[in-house]
């Protein structure tokens, strides 16, 4: 299973899960759209990694890399 932090630009995944121990951050992430079974498009990585750009339910969303490694995709 990989993270959404390792998905490649340019790619549509899925999400399968939100994991996380800190449960406001995961539900924060819940609350931004980033559900179980939504597509999300990447569509860039900034040059070191951090943020995330990404397109869900139709709006623009950045990720901070930590955030995007609790998203499982397939």
């Amino acid at each position: 299973m990989q993270t959404l932090k390792e998905v490649k630009p340019g790619t549509t995944v899925r999400v399968v899960k939100v994991d996380g121990e800190n449960r406001p951050m995961k539900r924060r992430i819940m609350e931004m759209g980033i559900t179980k079974g939504v597509d999300v498009y990447v569509r860039k990585v900034a040059p070191l990694g951090d943020p995330v750009e990404v397109t869900v339910r139709g709006y623009e969303l950045s990720l901070r890399r930590a955030d995007a490694e609790q998203i499982q995709v397939e």
